[in-house]
């Protein structure tokens, strides 16, 4: 409510109405004592009047009521008897009331009537009444005439207390809108505005305080005026400073983002240059561990080995921690299955494990899903780092992966990953700054296990930049555990992984020591349909249930032969085949082994792939179960048993390149481990061996003229059939990280670089085709030279590349020698016409003519300026490219220099 409401009601509503109320009362109260007044006065009129004989006679009564009538206030005279029927009227009677008479004013019909008893109640006769009619005037003029001098003063009264209010609300708020006026023209920043003195008392020390306001906020804009004029002029000074600072500072970034770009670049160059030779360095220590070395010089070789393997994981993790700390590591998004990689993990990391008699294991759960979507290089990075740090610390016992779901919301789910080891564990202050770079566990000495300190904490990057989170959990002298969380995506075609073989029906029995893995196999046979049993004492014939198909039993290291004797001995009769399981590798299983029968060796760890492939022949129909691994003892041939057997199973391979001397030295290899390789020189030859015809797995070639390497393998998957699911392999003479994940992101599997690492070939082949091979001794590899220049043909290092073959390698560098001219001028040409496409082909052509040809001079050349070419392009090349032309004609030199065979 407004004060000016509240001061209306206050100073006039209120005193008027109370008036109105008290002249009301008033009124009624003036009203009652003239009606008691009249009904006395005619009371007592009617008492002298009255005479004693007009009880008894109503004649009497008459000439009473005629004196009554005399009166002036009465109007008319009726005598009723009492039962209320009149007896006698006189003068101007207005309608009586009906009914009994009673004593005292009443009205009726807008009358007033007064009754008066005429004879005592108690008269034995019949009583008499007088009902007086009386005159209007009698009331109701003295009722106006108070009532209009009531409102004549009422009146009065209003205007008075008006014109006082008005005058207050003249004097009062006057003065309170000049004061909100002035509030509002301060707060506008007219600080000059005063108002004037006067006004009530009450109100004067308000404006007061107003005007005193007024001049401090001039006064304080005064001073912030002069407080901002020199504010800006200082600032115009910073800003000129500021101006000179930041031409220097974009200067220093144009220098800053110069350096980093020249750094990235000598990081990728130097990379490359740096893993080159380390490859070599690392392929000639592997050459040269098979050959005839006594145990000092197998001593010092494994170092050398041990000291580049480690030297290039260095490289390979400082080169992760540059890109990661540039932000330029960018992830893929594409299909993977988690198990295959987790697979593929373990197998690499065996050896290491194997050494050790570890027990390496991965638990994948049913719940995961078979297709995600992710970057399957950056998660097999941080498996692969984490399980090799697993295995490094840890000396005796196990290392488990276990992969589930740890939450699925559509199409989104969430991977437990727990690598777990039973190593020695980490002390509360390393496990807090175990993902710091260069940082170590001080547990272990690093000398003895090298590493950089680096790899947890990328592993940790690339975690996190998917979307997850990496924690350890340790307990000293228990073990590690380290537990990753990855948000991947279910790929839209996403199925249940169906059975890698079908065992239905068939009748399994497990042998072994090691729980989880016992666990592990059990649960896999029967997810395959088999019938398991678990046998928890060693297998004999009478312990083995009726119909048994087939026995898997663990064998532990060394004394194969004495263990497969004695377990034959113990299932006497029984006809049971068997797959033996042995947690070693197949080249540390060096002593005389004889295989029974319906026998064969599988190297751990377990693998579904792998573990479906050794099944496979083992419960055919064939009459024999194939061998994969057998060594002469006391004049029997197991080996070339073996040898048919897996003629009878032998898989196809097709290797396309255009090059003929890398597709003579593929199909030898292929031939020397036990493959049938089939060699094409194009992609419309690969796509023509295509129809009607099966492989296994394609060896494909990248830059080849017509038909690219990616376009054949498109047009071979538009076949259909088993086309759609036979894996590709990619060789490529330089395949850099970004190169291997785009030739993956293509749709190939794997990527091989060339030369072929002998190794890896039959790692691929063991993955994708379910063999585990023993190939021949190779020639050990030339010893380096002392001087410091290379050989322009080294033909000792030819035959070691052409696997040992003397012919090969002689066809080869013929080969190569044939096709030096024709390979020069199409250099020259398409330099000279700045042609980069066609110049990084015949570079890359001639880069992989020479990596199997024994010319490292040559060969040296080319791969640089292939580097060159592909990091920094045509404009950067003209010394490399020079170099190389003068290699060529040292190479012819070299070719006329030699004697004409005869």
């Amino acid at each position: 409510m407004s004060l000016r409401l509240r001061l209306c009601l206050t100073l006039l509503v209120a005193p008027l109405l109370l008036l109105l109320l008290f002249g009301a009362w008033q009124l009624q109260q003036d009203a009652e004592q003239r009606r008691a007044a009249l009904t006395s006065r005619l009371s007592d009129h009617l008492a002298l009047l009255r005479d004693p004989a007009a009880e008894k006679a109503p004649a009497e009564a008459d000439r009473l009521a005629l004196r009554l009538l005399s009166l002036d206030e009465v109007r008319g005279v009726t005598v009723r008897a009492n039962d209320g029927q009149p007896v006698n009227q006189v003068g101007a009677v207005a309608p009586v009331p009906t009914g009994s008479p009673r004593a005292g004013l009443i009205r009726h019909a807008e009358r007033w009537h007064l009754q008066l008893p005429l004879t005592p109640p108690d008269n034995a006769r019949a009583p008499l009444w007088l009902d007086l009619t009386l005159r209007d005037s009698v009331f109701d003029l003295p009722y106006y005439r108070q009532l209009t001098q009531f409102m004549l003063a009422w009146l009065a009264a209003a205007l008075l207390l008006g014109g006082l209010c008005y005058l207050l609300y003249r004097r009062l708020f006057a003065t309170l809108d000049e004061q909100r006026d002035a509030l509002q023209r301060l707060y506008a920043g007219d600080y000059a505005f005063r108002l004037r003195p006067g006004g009530p008392p009450e109100l004067a020390t308000t404006s007061t305080a107003i005007n005193a306001l007024g001049e401090h906020l001039q006064a304080a804009q005064e001073d912030m005026r002069q407080q901002v004029e020199q504010a800006t002029a200082d600032l115009r000074e910073s800003m000129d400073t500021i101006e000179i600072q930041n031409i220097e500072l974009d200067g220093a970034r144009r220098r800053a983002l110069e350096a980093n770009r020249v750094k990235s670049q000598f990081l990728a160059n130097m990379s490359h240059e740096i893993r080159t030779p380390l490859n070599g360095i690392i392929g000639f220590c592997r050459l040269l561990g098979r050959s005839q070395l006594d145990d000092h010089q197998r001593e010092w070789l494994k170092h050398i080995e041990m000291a580049s393997t480690n030297l290039l994981s260095l490289i390979n993790d400082i080169l992760d921690f540059s890109k990661i700390e540039a932000g330029k590591l960018r992830l893929a998004s594409v299909e993977l299955d988690m198990a295959e990689l987790v697979d593929e993990v373990l197998v690499l990391q065996a050896p290491d494990a194997q050494q050790k008699d570890l027990q390496l294991l991965s638990l994948v759960y049913d719940d995961v899903p078979r297709a995600l979507l992710g970057d399957p290089l950056r998660i097999k990075q941080v498996l692969t780092n984490l399980v090799h740090n697993a295995v490094k610390f840890t000396e005796r016992g196990e290392v488990i992966v276990r992969v589930q779901v740890e939450e699925s919301l559509g199409n989104k789910a969430t991977l437990s990953v727990k690598i777990s080891d039973t190593g020695p564990g980490l002390a509360d202050d390393v496990r807090q700054q175990l993902f710091q770079p260069f940082t170590q566990s001080a547990t272990v000495s690093t000398s003895r296990v090298g590493g950089t300190g680096l790899g947890l904490m990328i592993c940790k990057q690339l975690v996190e930049q998917m979307g997850g989170a990496i924690e350890a959990d340790t307990q000293p002298a228990k073990g590690t555990t380290f537990s990753v969380s990855l948000p991947l995506r279910i790929a839209p075609r996403a199925v249940q992984r169906p059975p890698a073989i079908n065992l239905d029906a068939i009748h399994i029995a497990i042998q072994e020591p090691h729980t989880l893995t016992r666990q592990a196999l059990a649960h896999l046979l029967r997810g395959w349909g088999a019938e398991v049993q678990v046998l928890s004492a060693p297998a004999t014939g009478e312990g083995l249930a009726t119909g048994t198909q087939l026995l898997i039993a663990a064998l532990a290291q060394g004394g194969l032969g004495a263990q497969v004797a004695q377990l034959r001995h113990q299932l006497g009769e029984r006809p049971c085949r068997l797959l033996l399981l042995i947690n070693g590798e197949p080249q540390n299983t060096d002593e005389a082994l004889t295989l029974p029968q319906g026998a064969r060796l599988f190297y751990k760890p377990l693998t579904r792939a792998r573990l479906a492939q050794a099944l496979k022949p083992l419960l055919s129909d064939a009459p024999a179960a194939l061998l994969t691994h057998a060594l002469p003892d006391q004049g029997h041939d197991v080996q070339g048993h073996g040898a048919a057997e897996q003629q009878h199973h032998q898989p196809r391979v097709l290797a396309v390149d255009d090059i003929e001397t890398n597709r003579l030295l593929v199909g030898e290899l292929l031939a020397q481990l036990g493959v049938d390789g089939v060699l094409a020189e194009s992609g419309e030859e690969a796509l023509a061996l295509a129809s009607g015809q099966r492989f296994d797995l394609v060896l494909m070639d990248i830059r080849m003229p017509g038909m690219s390497g990616l376009e054949t393998m498109a047009a071979l998957r538009r076949l259909g059939g088993a086309w759609s699911h036979c894996p590709f392999v990619a060789l490529t003479a330089h395949a850099m990280p970004d190169d291997s994940q785009a030739l993956i992101d293509a749709g190939m599997q794997a990527v091989l670089t060339k030369p072929l690492d002998t190794d890896a070939l039959e790692d691929l082949l063991a993955n994708y085709l379910g063999l585990v091979l023993s190939t021949p001794t190779r020639h050990a590899a030339p010893m380096p030279r002392a001087d410091d220049e290379l050989p322009v043909v080294d033909e000792e290092l030819g035959v070691t590349l052409a696997g040992g073959r003397q012919e090969l390698a002689e066809r080869m560098l013929e080969g190569l020698l044939e096709s030096l001219d024709a390979s020069e001028a199409e250099l020259r040409d398409s330099y000279s016409a700045n042609d980069t496409t066609t110049f990084l082909d015949a570079v890359h052509h001639l880069n992989g003519a020479c990596r199997y040809c024994g010319v490292p001079q040559l060969a040296l050349i080319a791969e640089a300026l292939e580097s060159r070419l592909r990091a920094q392009g045509i404009e950067a090349v003209d010394d490399v490219f020079a170099t190389l032309l003068q290699a060529m004609q040292r190479l012819r030199d070299w070719r006329a220099s030699r004697p004409t065979p005869v």
